[in-house]
């Protein structure tokens, strides 16, 4: 059944909207993927902050070009039975959701994404991305790495105090 001017219309703007709050847009290709299938992985991608969307190639290709960040993207990519995963507060997450969803599920291939400057990328570089620890991990790396040295400090002096308080004990006995 074909879709009214008005509802496609509609459509258009909340996807426009979606894409120019989105830091990444994945897409991947789910042939064959069931119904129960699909809403694990929107149920899975919901906890972790990211929007999945099943809608008309076409309706994306005006979104992009009615964007203002994006109207430059090469669209030439988006063909095929494609879900979009979007997320606004991390660039990785959702190459990391569909990657990890395709392990199990080889159903659903993954197929591109375009990034916040409307840069496309490769299914090589999505699957790198997908590699990448989220950016909680990151931080709390970066924090490991920095207050490193002081945790180093404070063994050794703790250690040499160690033995001080066992050569007095020692000495009062």
């Amino acid at each position: 059944m074909a879709i009214s001017r008005d509802t496609k219309q509609a459509q258009i703007n909340a996807l426009s909207e979606l894409l120019s709050t989105s830091k990444m847009t994945v897409f991947a290709h789910y042939d064959g993927l069931t119904v129960a299938e699909l809403q694990k992985l929107r149920r899975a991608a919901r906890e972790n902050g990211i929007t999945i969307k099943v809608v008309k190639n076409r309706l994306v290709r005006v979104a992009v070009s009615q964007n203002e960040a994006l109207k430059d993207a090469d669209t030439s990519g988006l063909t095929g039975q494609l879900l979009y995963a979007v997320s606004a507060e991390d660039e990785v997450a959702p190459a990391q959701a569909l990657a990890s969803f395709a392990k199990s599920n080889a159903s659903l291939k993954l197929a591109g994404a375009i990034s916040a400057e409307g840069k496309l990328l490769s299914v090589d570089e999505v699957k790198a991305l997908a590699t990448l620890p989220s950016k909680n991990e990151l931080i709390a790396q970066v924090i490991a790495t920095l207050t490193s040295p002081l945790n180093d400090v404070m063994n050794g002096l703790s250690g040499n105090l160690h033995g001080l308080l066992d050569g007095v004990e020692a000495k009062a006995s």
